[in-house]
């Protein structure tokens, strides 16, 4: 239950992120509360144990390149294309990262699940009609921000385990998205004037759905396996592709919420295995 608020909550984020005109300041903006949200949770939490530091670092470091990414594929794609791909390679990847460096196993089932869910996330993207194969650079930075939050995911899961407080370790890692915040205020100065009040208020909001998202999921990796709850978290590709195609009048509603029910039922499976 928990990971189907987060998903919810992190879909929201996203489409704010791709209706605004300027989504480096609103990155930017969601960075700021991410970091003051993490300066509270240390404040509460203070130092997690010192075997999780090396998992914050290598966590920060991809985050920042998760911005990057991010930003340039909504520039350049839709939210029913960007995110169903970007979020679709995350399960299989987070399952085999797992498998391989967490020391978690599955049955053959649970990868079925899955698999299945991945495909159909994947089908959102890559439909013959409205896919992403004739736009290269949509492509490249889509697959990019996959993988980094399939990297993310993974060592968050593993870092998060060895902090002692979880809470502890949210607080260190959101904190350390101040530069991202201090890197947009530079390149945006001259014109952070012309920004209007609502888009301030947009930038907080996603900002606060989505520390509160991930610390979800966070927390989640405590208690569940990496790759069942990966799965799980991506039934966000669902309510992200209904956002596009009803409320953005984004293209090919009929193939991209058909390809979205494939999610569903990948997801049902797996929440129903051990």
């Amino acid at each position: 239950m928990l990971t189907l608020v987060a998903a919810v909550m992190h879909a929201s984020w996203n489409a704010i992120v791709k209706v605004v005109m300027d989504r480096a300041v609103v990155l930017g903006l969601i960075a700021l509360s991410h970091t003051a949200v993490g300066a509270v949770m240390i404040a509460i939490a203070g130092i997690p144990n010192p075997a999780s530091w090396p998992f914050i670092l290598a966590s920060t470091l991809l985050h920042y390149g998760y911005y990057v990414c991010l930003h340039h594929a909504y520039r350049v794609g839709d939210l029913s294309q960007v995110y169903p791909l970007a979020r679709g390679l995350a399960p299989l990847l987070v399952a085999l990262g797992a498998w391989a460096f967490a020391g978690e196993t599955m049955s053959p089932a649970a990868w079925g699940a899955v698999l299945l869910a991945s495909a159909g996330i994947s089908a959102l993207a890559f439909s013959r009609r409205g896919g992403m194969w004739d736009h290269p650079p949509t492509l490249f930075y889509t697959v990019a921000t996959g993988l980094i939050i399939a990297s993310y995911s993974v060592v968050d899961g593993m870092g998060v385990r060895l902090a002692g407080q979880p809470l502890a370790y949210m607080g260190w890692l959101f904190v350390w998205e101040f530069p991202v915040f201090v890197t947009v205020l530079l390149r945006r100065r001259r014109t952070l004037h012309a920004i209007p009040l609502a888009g301030v208020v947009k930038g907080i909001g996603g900002g606060l759905l989505s520390v509160a998202a991930y610390s979800l999921v966070i927390y989640a990796a405590t208690l569940a396996p990496l790759a069942a709850i990966s799965a799980v978290r991506e039934s966000s590709v669902i309510i992200a592709a209904l956002i596009g195609t009803l409320l953005l009048g984004e293209s090919h509603w009929r193939q991209r919420c058909g390809a979205a029910a494939v999610v569903a039922v990948g997801i049902a499976f797996l929440a129903t295995l051990k």
